[in-house]
């Protein structure tokens, strides 16, 4: 009896809490404190590095690649060191780690210069955050807004129950301009597995930095996010903290910049060629035509036309492919249409290889399941496909090397595609459902031969030994052939998985959840 009545009692309280949460609703945007991009300024350090660049190219964009994780921490981190007027950071995930302590600080002491800095962050990562993001919010010089919050600070799981349409649409874009002068576009989240600062497990990922005036549109765009109906200041959502409490961050924040881990990979990233060509002026920028594409943040309430995707986009600004398509993607789940797109092109005569994660490599096993059952009609129609192996090195697609040791692991993280070897596209874009429908996303368009034909070679050099190729045995069953050492190997299951992993992946491709990867 007394069971029951506690049990009665336990759902009762459970109960009442999620009617609280369904009838608690956003706050008003109305007092808003409205912003918007600054012009760019000559007489700047910043400026007077790059104007002079870019007036010597006109109509062109600079970009340099950002291949390993420490160089593209390290761009970070310069550009937050020379901006002299803004800094407006937007990402899908930030780490309270090493590198996003030490990019986290380094924007406040800019806004302690007098630089204006601007942090706009997706909510669905940022559980343990609000602290720290409040206590940057009392600063004077900067503004933090949250892309489609959760109310439910501490249960976070329990929003998904009354209000599942807005808070499954995330923001995963990344972008970080300084001064309206560079910017940084790319795959890459915040978190030391993005930097090579882990010891356990390393993305291997891609940015581009950009300047010229392909600069300018990625600040507009940022504007079209900070001023969405989905962006709400975070002093709104979160419970306000008091100055003894952002003082005793501060404190912990200054304590980790000075730990042992923290100088080793300062040292490593600072003594990187990358830095010395950056400071010594002498970085090899390709000189092209930039398009930024990007979906409309109205998508983040479902609001969004077609013509106003990132999709529409990129089939508007990228031509069709006549002799080969190359994508690297690490959550490739084309579905039954993208199937057959690849599948015409390749019956065509086009060559089409794509790059994406092995099982044992993959971070979400659920996403590779709406890919594994597109895989034999993909093959059978002429499609190459080859899968990242989870090897004790990072490997490195599109030349991306970790530059970091002592890791047990590795997965693909970059997502870019080539056509034709003259047109690239960099950003957060995921050959997938969710990124196509759900998710905002953004990109750079580049049109540069150069730049294109570099992941070209990076299939003929990296892929026998750092992925497995996926073929169709003669029985018609798949078999991933692994060669390393000049001796090929052929795995009749997928190699570095357990039966019962296999069996999870199987059931999942069964289900109708395809819309959801």
């Amino acid at each position: 009896m007394r069971f029951l009545v506690w049990r009665f009692v336990a759902l009762s309280l459970l109960a009442g809490s999620l009617t609280l949460q369904g009838c608690a609703s956003l706050p008003p945007l109305e007092d808003r404190v409205a912003s918007t991009r600054l012009e760019p300024v000559a007489d700047s350090a910043l400026g007077r590095s790059i104007v002079p660049l870019t007036a010597a190219h006109q109509g062109l964009s600079g970009v340099v690649p950002l291949l390993r994780g420490g160089d593209a921490f390290a761009a970070r981190i310069r550009l937050v060191d020379a901006a002299e007027r803004s800094l407006d950071v937007q990402y899908y995930i930030w780490h309270k780690d090493l590198s996003g302590t030490l990019l986290a600080d380094a924007l406040r002491r800019a806004a302690d210069r007098g630089v204006r800095v601007r942090i706009l962050l997706d909510d669905n990562n940022t559980a343990g955050l609000d602290a720290p993001l409040a206590a940057l919010a009392r600063h004077p010089h900067v503004e933090v807004r949250l892309f489609n919050p959760f109310l439910a600070r501490q249960s976070r799981p329990l929003g998904f129950l009354f209000d599942f349409d807005r808070l499954n649409r995330r923001m995963h874009n990344k972008s970080f301009t300084a001064d309206n002068l560079a910017t940084i576009v790319g795959g890459r989240n915040i978190g030391d597995e993005y930097f090579d600062a882990a010891q356990d497990f390393l993305f291997v990922d891609l940015d581009a930095l950009a300047i010229g005036p392909v600069v300018d549109t990625v600040s507009r765009d940022f504007d079209r996010y900070w001023a969405s109906e989905s962006a709400y200041p975070v002093e709104a959502i979160v419970p306000a903290i008091d100055r003894s409490a952002a003082d005793e961050l501060a404190a912990a924040a200054a304590q980790l910049e000075q730990s042992d881990a923290a100088v080793a990979y300062r040292r490593a990233v600072d003594g990187s060629p990358f830095v010395r060509d950056l400071i010594a002026r002498r970085l090899a920028i390709e000189w092209a035509p930039v398009r930024l594409v990007s979906d409309d943040p109205a998508k983040g309430l479902g609001d969004a036309g077609a013509d106003r995707l990132i999709w529409s986009q990129l089939k508007a600004a990228m031509r069709e492919p006549e002799r080969t398509l190359k994508l690297i993607s690490p959550y490739f789940v084309p579905g039954r249409e993208g199937t057959e797109e690849l599948a015409a092109l390749a019956r065509r005569g086009v060559k089409v290889q794509i790059l994406t994660n092995s099982l044992e490599a993959t971070d979400v096993a659920a996403v590779h399941s709406g890919y594994a059952k597109r895989r034999k009609a993909l093959l059978e129609a002429g499609v190459a496909l080859y899968e990242i192996k989870r090897t004790a090195s990072a490997p490195s697609p599109a030349r991306i090397s970790a530059g970091s040791s002592g890791v047990s692991g590795s997965s693909l993280h970059a997502k870019t595609f080539s056509i034709d070897d003259t047109q690239l596209f960099i950003g957060s874009f995921n050959f997938d459902p969710r990124s196509a429908r759900l998710n905002t996303e953004m990109g750079f368009v580049i049109d540069s031969p150069a730049l294109a034909r570099s992941i070209a070679d990076s299939f003929a050099r990296d892929m026998p030994s750092r992925a497995y190729e996926v073929r169709l045995a003669e029985n018609g069953d798949l078999e991933w052939i692994e060669r390393t050492a000049g001796n090929e190997v052929i795995h009749r299951v997928e190699p570095g998985t357990t039966l019962l992993k296999r069996l999870g992946v199987a059931v999942l491709s069964w289900l109708p959840i395809e819309w959801l990867l």
